[in-house]
């Protein structure tokens, strides 16, 4: 299914809705501007299997664009609006993008590409122009609201988002099929898993342009669901808005459930979350205690997932399966999961970590880089993402952290996921980094970065205080040996934290063996 069939049989229903200013676009205006897009993609010279970049924050043409580039049988790339100029210069070229849609929200970062695009035909700019780009919006507007013939769809070719060097495209080669028969993996999942019908409302928090928000708002649209958008995330008013328009469904990071966790507890009860019926998390680790008091406050509505833009491997669990196996990801469900030494040989015992593979899950690429594929690869063929995790005696898979934050000191292998897990849930901390750093006798330190909770007092009297609460729950040697505080973090909106960033601050100048 997509748009333009649910425009046909109920024209009216909300496709989307603009949280902060209640903006509706029904599935008939969405499937007529997405087919004015497709138009103009098509007058411009683009055919089926060419690609096109955009880069846009939250804002109510994003999922028309999207559309209109898959009507048109389009390759499309979404760039995170948090970028270097730099890091969307190399994306914009790496994928081959033919046409750049962005706003004024970026202009001077737009203004300074203009000149480093040199494969880009066509520069598009939604609320303003400047010198470089024509009028989205005109532009759009000129074009004709008729189905193109003979279409095929599009998909989409996202980028990791970086967090342990340049980002990497991922090319998944799908076959194109006529749009009227092509299917998707996310919308069957959505359906079959957590029980998504046209009458369902889907809540969604997060950057757009990442893999997840993505393809779950675009797969509600293809279920004849309705999508609230929030422009960006804010607990409260998350909370206001399921009990608002009665949301039925949403996907979080667990940054999120921290986030409402630390409210008021009259700030919390004065919402109403009943409606929901699944709300989805992934995209990094939620620590034990934080799903137990958000499958409390939500109730068994909880349901967890561990893959990757890549699309690999599939890993699920629901409420009653994690209370069963707590710290689980869940179970593999369209492949099998291998854990492997560091000899490259499966590991002997039932609970032994190693890095997790996927077989069977899904091919791919990293586009336009054969070492990065091939580093991917196991030679017997699977995959991995780069995650390290164990699996118990069910077949539970659990993660401990990626590899490449894995911190040695004295010989001693440390992940600093089960710190992080800790202090994330001391009422002083706002936000909290682990990683290590320079140390002349043990080679790496373990170090917190915090962000401390509203109107704390930061210095050595917390860092006592935080030092010792973990040393409470854990080892001595997994505990932070110092704790430095910062104004803030550098965590994607997604959640991700971007630790290659405060890494390589602590390591300029050292011989670091992080890439």
């Amino acid at each position: 299914m997509f748009p333009g069939a649910h425009a046909a049989t109920n024209p009216d229903r909300a496709a989307i809705i603009m949280a902060s200013s209640g903006h509706t676009i029904s599935f008939r205006e969405l499937d007529e501007q997405a087919n004015r897009i497709s138009q103009l993609f098509a007058a411009a010279g683009l055919s089926a299997g060419d690609h096109v970049a955009f880069c846009l924050e939250n804002n109510a043409e994003f999922l028309q664009l999207c559309w209109g580039a898959h009507y048109a049988g389009l390759i499309y790339t979404a760039l995170s609006s948090r970028l270097t100029t730099e890091e969307m210069a190399y994306i914009v070229d790496n994928c081959g993008a033919r046409a750049f849609i962005t706003s004024s929200h970026k202009r001077e970062q737009a203004a300074e590409l203009v000149d480093r695009m040199p494969n880009v035909e066509m520069r598009l700019m939604m609320d303003g122009v400047i010198d470089g780009y024509e009028s989205y919006e005109e532009t759009v507007a000129a074009q004709s609201a008729a189905p193109l013939p003979n279409r095929v769809a599009g998909r989409d070719m996202l980028y990791s988002s970086g967090t342990t060097g340049r980002p990497k495209g991922v090319n998944q080669q799908l076959e194109q099929l006529p749009l009227e028969e092509a299917s998707s993996g996310v919308a069957g999942m959505q359906v079959v898993l957590f029980g998504q019908t046209e009458d369902s409302v889907y809540l969604s928090p997060a950057p757009l342009y990442h893999a997840a928000p993505l393809r779950f708002t675009m797969g509600t649209h293809i279920v004849g669901g309705t999508v609230i958008v929030m422009e960006r995330f804010d607990p409260e008013e998350y909370l206001r808005l399921i009990g608002e328009y009665r949301a039925t469904h949403s996907q979080v990071v667990p940054t999120m459930f921290v986030r409402m966790l630390k409210l008021e507890p009259e700030v919390r009860a004065r919402y109403d979350v009943s409606s929901l019926e699944a709300v989805v998390h992934a995209a990094a680790p939620c620590p034990v205690a934080v799903k137990e008091q958000i499958i409390e406050w939500f109730g068994p509505v909880v349901h967890e997932y561990y893959a990757g833009t890549e699309g690999n491997g599939f890993v699920y669990c629901n409420s009653e399966m994690w209370l069963g196996h707590k710290g689980t990801v869940g179970m593999p469900i369209n492949c099998s999961i291998h854990i492997v030494g560091e000899d490259g040989e499966e590991v002997a015992e039932v609970g032994d970590e190693g890095t997790i593979f996927f077989e069977g899950g899904g091919s791919f690429e990293y586009h336009g880089d054969e070492e990065k594929t091939a580093a991917s690869r196991h030679p017997k063929g699977w995959s991995t993402l780069g995650d390290v995790g164990k699996v118990d005696e069910d077949g539970f898979l659990y993660l401990t952290d990626r590899k490449a934050y894995m911190i040695i000191t004295g010989g001693v292998n440390v992940y600093p996921q089960e710190a992080e897990n800790v202090l994330t849930m001391h009422p002083k901390v706002f936000d909290v980094a682990v990683i290590g750093v320079p140390n002349p006798d043990f080679g790496e330190e373990v170090k917190a970065v915090v962000q401390a909770a509203e109107g704390v007092e930061t210095g050595p009297a917390l860092e006592r205080e935080l030092i010792a609460y973990c040393r409470e729950q854990l080892a001595d040697v997994k505990c932070p040996r110092t704790v430095d505080f910062r104004d803030e973090l550098p965590r994607h909106p997604t959640g991700k934290l971007y630790k290659r960033l405060l890494k390589d601050e602590y390591w300029a100048g050292h011989d670091s063996r992080i890439i």
